[in-house]
């Protein structure tokens, strides 16, 4: 027996949700009708779909159905919004995208920003870190990712799109107080620095590579991309700043290079699920864009 159009749809509102109740608010159907539905889905993929927590989950298999739903949907709008154009209602294509903070507060706005509003489209962008937003596309939680991983996950194609090009920076004072007024990289390693969230490798990786050293410094914890820059500027630490957020504390002479021959540089690539879509094929070609005017090559 075939999945249901209403019963794909209400999984997805219900993970995207997490509660039955907020998931039939949007579908305007009650609660019972979203369970049932979801019960009947279970009985004709023979598995459990769902996690009755709160917030609501997909289990494995359900994170399955998730991604073929989403899929679904995504050419349903598709097919609605060419009915619908030159109407003065056009219907509107839900649009999730996972991107790294960095690539979020530097380039990737710009490039969204240049799609036209014929498109019809709407996004959810999931913010997340290079290297693991491709667990977002695994899931089905997104149609496409800005990634680290340039190895195709499953059911989608990947493509190179540039290098996100960082360099390690101070303020002039932070560097008299710490680096003995020269940029000493054999001081980096004891430094104050400062990183995105626990999982931020750059400057560790930064001062491994330039020092040879392991990086023992106090470490400050300022996890969004705009906060991170200005914590540096600020001189809470030193940290690798993206060119595009440094350029102009460069340039004025307050902030420092530390070693402005050897940026710290993340190679990024566009993986998106592997289907034909008039949306996902224009985001794909904005993305190509901006990326072709904001990164180096890779």
């Amino acid at each position: 027996m075939p999945f249901q159009f209403d019963h794909l749809r209400t999984l997805a509102a219900l993970v995207e949700e997490g509660t039955f109740e907020a998931a039939a608010r949007r579908l305007h159907v009650t609660s019972s009708a979203v369970s049932q539905r979801v019960r009947a889905l279970e009985q004709t993929a023979g598995k459990v779909l769902v996690r009755r927590t709160n917030p609501v989950t997909a289990t494995p298999a359900g994170e399955v159905v998730l991604r073929h739903a989403r899929q679904v949907l995504l050419l349903d709008g598709d097919v609605l919004a060419e009915l619908r154009r030159g109407e003065d209602e056009r219907g509107r294509i839900p649009v999730p995208l996972a991107v790294n903070a960095d690539s979020l507060a530097t380039w990737f706005l710009d490039a969204l920003a240049d799609l036209p509003d014929e498109l019809g489209a709407v996004f959810e962008l999931h913010r997340e870190d290079e290297e693991h937003t491709v667990s977002l596309l695994r899931s089905g939680t997104v149609m496409a990712a800005v990634t680290s991983a340039p190895d195709a996950v499953q059911g989608c194609s990947a493509e190179g799109l540039g290098t996100l090009r960082y360099q390690a920076v101070c303020t002039p004072e932070f560097d008299e107080r710490h680096l003995g007024g020269r940029g000493d990289p054999g001081m980096l390693a004891g430094a104050p620095v400062v990183h995105f969230d626990r999982r931020d490798e750059l400057q560790d990786r930064f001062v491994r590579d330039f020092t040879g050293r392991e990086p023992a410094g106090p470490r400050h914890y300022v996890p969004a991309s705009e906060d991170f820059a200005r914590a540096v500027a600020l001189g809470l630490g030193w940290g690798a700043v993206p060119e595009q957020q440094c350029r102009a504390g460069l340039e004025s002479g307050r902030l420092v290079a530390l070693a402005p021959d050897h940026p710290v540089e993340v190679r990024l690539y566009w993986q998106r699920w592997n289907l034909r879509s008039p949306v996902l094929d224009r985001v794909t070609e904005a993305v190509r864009a901006g990326a072709r005017a904001w990164l180096h090559p890779l």
